[in-house]
């Protein structure tokens, strides 16, 4: 174990839970921890001797209180008083049993918003592999609030109580940390998001990993959620780079133990994986994983995180330039519940980050992992000021069609904002069908729209090339739509790139 950071060889060390009734925390705390604040209520949990007492008090210059609970098969748990934003505290657990008094300590607590970072490789890349790495790296120093804690990477065929193994306990950003190897001791998208979000909102904010490459969502999903799409579970539901993925393999093992946890909210950049596996069921399988997650986070907490929490994702960036295959478009269609939006009737109190307009095929690892991090969590940290925490005026969604009128050879799109377009002669097509129901047909052929006149929420295209009734419109629907940051429709301050959208067109 030469070379690896100090804290990964303290972390590497796997956790045998409540061996030997030995008391104390469960593996989720530690020193410099990030606990969720007011008006949530925090949750702390461990192990202890039955029928012991457990005092858990809380120490600090504001605010000093503390809660008494007896040990029950084997376990304690505590909900604390609703506390604000800030630190540091000290975390005191004292058990008094016939055995004697036995003290735990937790140092350097802070009170701020807990979010939860999902997902696969995507998730997993480092500020080390992001553009700017150097600058980025060199200024962590800066947010000493903001933490980051990693669940190691586990699999299990039953529902634990608590983690396995913990990759990055629970610590202060560093270069060694974030910056410590390629996919590994924590996610760039987690980090920026969390220090953009401290820069608007000023209060601590923890961040907790639990992702892994290549894996689908059935993996992160429970059997209660992918039943309601219809999917038991198999012996190995998906294989990918000689791996083999079990469905609710990763949910048992490193998002159930978290389930106790009072959190703010999730992020979430997966799916290239079911581009490949259960593609046509995403639509049903993304929104089911995101219901069933708040459902158990609210009961796990004891009703402290809300059944609703917000839950941002990232809609994929490209793959392939010049492929021909609509894998990639209709998995970004599919993770809106096929409303192309996000939040929608669906999937509410949810926010999506545009990325198709992000493409990177010089990227060292694969034009299927964008170097361009900082953009993707800007865009999520918009969707989180508007959608979590109620900013006014705060812009987090691309133009999207309000109106979509055909007029003679002429179709006008009205959007739902003020746009910037670049003319482009191949980002829109139309189906051109004497029935609606074609457009869905992979098979039929689409034909051009060029864009023809533009106003300040109004695209003109022409539909010359259409030779049978216009079925349907679709925008960007291809793997790699167009060169970086240069799509045709944005928000008029070229902020947000317009979503992708296949629509049924009406005279």
């Amino acid at each position: 174990m030469h070379g690896l950071h100090p804290l990964l060889l303290l972390c590497c060390v796997a956790h045998s839970y409540g061996l030997g009734h030995e008391f104390r925390f469960a593996s989720y705390y530690g020193d410099h921890m990030v606990l969720q604040r007011a008006p949530e209520r925090a949750v702390l949990w461990g192990y202890g001797t039955n029928a012991a007492k457990v005092t858990i008090t809380v120490l600090g210059i504001q605010q000093n209180t503390s809660h008494t609970v007896t040990v029950e098969k084997r376990i304690w748990r505590v909900t604390l008083d609703p506390m604000k934003p800030g630190g540091p505290y000290l975390l005191r657990a004292v058990q008094q049993s016939a055995e004697g008094v036995q003290v735990r300590n937790l140092t350097d607590v802070l009170f701020g918003d807990v979010w939860l970072c999902g997902g696969q490789s995507n998730m997993e890349m480092t500020l080390l592999q992001v553009m700017n790495a150097s600058e980025e790296l060199s200024d962590l120093t800066k947010y000493p609030t903001v933490r980051v804690f990693t669940a190691a990477l586990e699999m299990s065929d039953m529902e634990l109580t608590d983690l396995p193994r913990v990759e990055l306990v629970w610590t202060l950003p560093s270069a060694g940390v974030l910056g410590g190897g390629n996919f590994t001791h924590f996610s760039a998208v987690c980090w920026l998001f969390g220090r953009y979000l401290y820069e608007s909102r000023r209060h601590p904010v923890g961040l907790v990993e639990s992702c892994w490459g290549g894996t689908p969502v059935e993996a992160w999903s429970s059997e209660r959620a992918l039943q309601t799409c219809g999917l038991a579970k198999p012996k190995h539901s998906f294989q990918n780079a000689g791996a083999s993925w079990d469905n609710t393999v990763l949910w048992n093992a490193m998002i159930h133990p978290l389930l106790n946890m009072t959190i703010k909210g999730a992020i979430w950049y997966q799916g290239e994986s079911n581009t490949e596996y259960h593609q046509d069921l995403y639509n049903c399988t993304f929104p089911a994983m995101i219901d069933d997650w708040r459902m158990a986070f609210h009961q796990g907490s004891g009703g402290q995180t809300s059944p609703v929490f917000p839950f941002g994702f990232v809609q994929l960036s490209t793959y392939i330039k010049r492929s021909l295959s609509d894998a990639f478009p209709n998995l970004r269609w599919h993770q809106t519940a096929d409303y192309g939006f996000a939040p929608n009737p669906r999937m509410k109190n949810t926010f999506m980050a545009v990325s198709l307009d992000l493409g990177d095929e010089a990227s060292p690892w694969g034009s299927i992992h964008p170097r361009y991090k900082q953009d993707v969590a800007h865009r999520l940290t918009l969707g989180a000021r508007a959608v979590a925490y109620g900013e006014k005026g705060v812009s987090f969604q691309g133009p999207f069609p309000q109106a979509i009128r055909l007029q003679g050879e002429y179709i006008n799109i009205t959007y739902s904002e003020k746009v910037s377009v670049t003319k482009s002669h191949t980002a829109f097509e139309v189906c051109c069908s004497s029935s609606q129901r074609d457009h869905r047909n992979a098979s039929f052929a689409w034909v051009r729209a060029p864009i023809v006149e533009t106003s300040s929420n109004v695209v003109v295209l022409s539909t010359d090339k259409c030779s049978d009734e216009v079925a349907a419109l679709r925008y960007a629907w291809r793997d790699w739509p167009c060169q970086l940051k240069a799509c045709p429709v944005y928000s008029a301050d070229h902020a947000l790139p317009a979503a992708p959208f296949m629509l049924p067109v009406k005279s």
